[in-house]
């Protein structure tokens, strides 16, 4: 199926189309590893163009059967920007984080917020994410942390949410949940995914209730520069590498009964 055909009913470019088809894969990937809290949460990605327009989820399709013309385009003020406006209705709450982020941060193209169990249990841990595990290295120094506010629907949060973010790309947010962004889709996947995964190893060794080994510092500081890279040629490299293995990610999800692409 050529991705890069969107279908008569949908009016988009064949660049957006793409993004939409990456974007629902995203949803059903999210899904896929239970990274979903029924309708709730959303993951978004901007589209061509200077009016920084995004894509959001149509609330009230599941997660697991996301498809790309299910996706919303809608403008930094939170108006649907497409046809028939009142047929797709959006998260307010996902509406005011998300565009906090596209506003501010060009780099910002990806933005996935999740509510999982592990994640909202190390967001309410006083010591946040412990650096135990080889997956919590990858965010050692590159973590920023947001206080709960209530539901994120008062629009003031938006400068809170960005101060607190600075240039990270990954925050926890208190008592809620957790936050990343990504230069790319498969970037984005990427971060989600090693950050859930090192909540739960978290929550599973505190668990247990036995001492905790935590490595040196050097070594902490070590692993994450080989995580992140410290040179536009190595970061140009993790990009690389993300795009290499989302085709991987995709197979996860190819035996779907309802196409993403569609």
């Amino acid at each position: 199926m050529n991705i890069a055909t969107p279908p008569a009913r949908i009016n988009c470019s064949e660049e957006e189309w793409r993004i939409r088809c990456d974007l629902a894969a995203l949803y059903r990937l999210v899904a896929h590893h239970r990274m979903t809290d029924f309708i709730y949460t959303h993951i978004s990605a901007r589209v061509p163009g200077p009016e920084h327009h995004f894509l959001i989820n149509k609330y009230g399709v599941l997660f697991h059967e996301m498809r790309a013309s299910d996706l919303v385009k809608i403008d930094l003020n939170g108006n649907v920007v497409e046809d028939e406006p009142e047929s797709k209705p959006v998260n307010a709450a996902g509406f005011t984080i998300h565009s906090a982020l596209h506003m501010a941060r060009e780099d910002a193209f990806c933005v996935v917020h999740t509510h999982t169990a592990a994640g909202i249990a190390v967001s309410a841990q006083k010591h946040g994410l412990l650096p135990i595990s080889q997956h919590a290295l990858k965010f050692y120094g590159h973590l920023a942390y947001h206080g709960y506010e209530g539901i994120a629907l008062d629009l003031d949060e938006r400068e809170r949410l960005v101060a607190d973010i600075g240039s990270h790309k990954a925050m926890i947010l208190r008592n809620h949940g957790l936050l990343v962004t990504g230069r790319t889709i498969p970037e984005a996947f990427n971060m989600i995914y090693y950050l859930e995964r090192a909540c739960q190893a978290q929550v599973a060794a505190l668990a247990g209730g036995a001492e905790l080994v935590l490595p040196p510092e050097e070594v902490r500081l070590k692993t994450a520069a080989q995580f992140n890279g410290s040179t536009p040629e190595e970061n140009e490299a993790k990009l690389a590498h993300f795009e290499w293995s989302w085709p991987t990610a995709l197979r996860l999800i190819e035996g779907d009964k309802i196409d993403w692409r569609t």
